[in-house]
């Protein structure tokens, strides 16, 4: 299944500039499962959408978007990874925009692997309703719990949209590089602060679960007080145009056969995000 539902035409490979990459992983999700069959949801619905862009007045697909073959069909994390770290590698090489669609948040250690050695330095914006900082989780420093404190191993972090951890990961906060759902919530006046905190290109990571449940209830663990969906849209508006962007993901969908919205909001967000980039 393809993004967008393209014509084979917008989907070559060798002319695409913006390569979609599903990773169906779901092994180290630790309360309601379901996140590996996120990237055929994601597909689905996308499918649906319109393919004009109102915002950018554009239609990104023109210029061409592929959809790889999925990585990451496996139990084993540490093969999951290598596999996509391997895939964006390769993306990169090619010169092409990697968008990485999970999946938990697990699969994004590898992408931003792959991106931290390809580039001499970048930051890892994650949005996010939780902190991820664990070093390892149920024995897995593998863990969706644990990807931002791999991420922290490779690249300068900045966290937006917390709003849940626990004690243990007090100690691994970098002050000043958190900005907390309540304390944000309404306001605009945090983006800049947000993108002084930036350094060298930026690898954008989104859980799901950064929206209110209100707006995305098909999350694997969701957290109310969450954003809305244009003030994530605003937000990284705002840091498109402020910044390099050399990598998108978005992850954690966990579909419910009888609420197709979130599907939508996810399909919706990667191709306006997708548009605003390549705007």
């Amino acid at each position: 299944m393809k993004f967008g539902g393209l014509e084979e035409k917008y989907t070559d490979y060798k002319t695409a500039p913006v390569v979609i990459l599903p990773v169906p992983y779901d092994a180290t999700s630790t309360w309601m499962h379901g996140a590996d069959h996120g990237p055929d949801a994601i597909m689905e619905a996308s499918a649906n959408m319109e393919l004009y862009d109102i915002q950018t007045n554009s239609e990104v697909y023109l210029a061409g978007i592929h959809t790889a073959n999925p990585v990451g069909l496996t139990e084993d994390p540490e093969i999951m990874v290598e596999e996509v770290r391997s895939a964006v590698a390769g993306i990169l090489s090619d010169q092409k925009f990697p968008v990485i669609v999970g999946g938990n948040h697990s699969v994004s250690i590898g992408s931003v692997r792959a991106c931290a050695a390809h580039f001499e330095k970048i930051t890892v914006l994650q949005l996010d309703a939780h902190t991820d900082l664990r070093p390892e989780y149920e024995e897995s420093p593998l863990s969706h719990a644990s990807i931002m404190a791999r991420a922290a191993e490779v690249a300068d972090i900045v966290q937006v949209g917390i709003r849940s951890m626990c004690t243990d990961e007090l100690q691994f906060l970098q002050p000043g590089r958190v900005f907390y759902a309540h304390e944000i919530a309404g306001k605009t006046d945090w983006y800049k602060s947000v993108s002084k905190k930036i350094n060298g290109p930026v690898y954008i990571t989104i859980d799901l679960d950064v929206f209110d449940p209100s707006v995305l209830p098909s999350t694997g663990t969701p957290e109310p007080g969450g954003l809305m969906y244009y003030e994530v849209y605003r937000f990284l508006d705002y840091i498109i145009k402020h910044h390099e962007i050399i990598a998108l993901d978005v992850v954690e969908l966990c579909p419910n056969a009888g609420e197709k919205s979130s599907d939508f909001l996810a399909s919706k967000l990667i191709y306006q995000l997708i548009s605003l980039i390549s705007k």
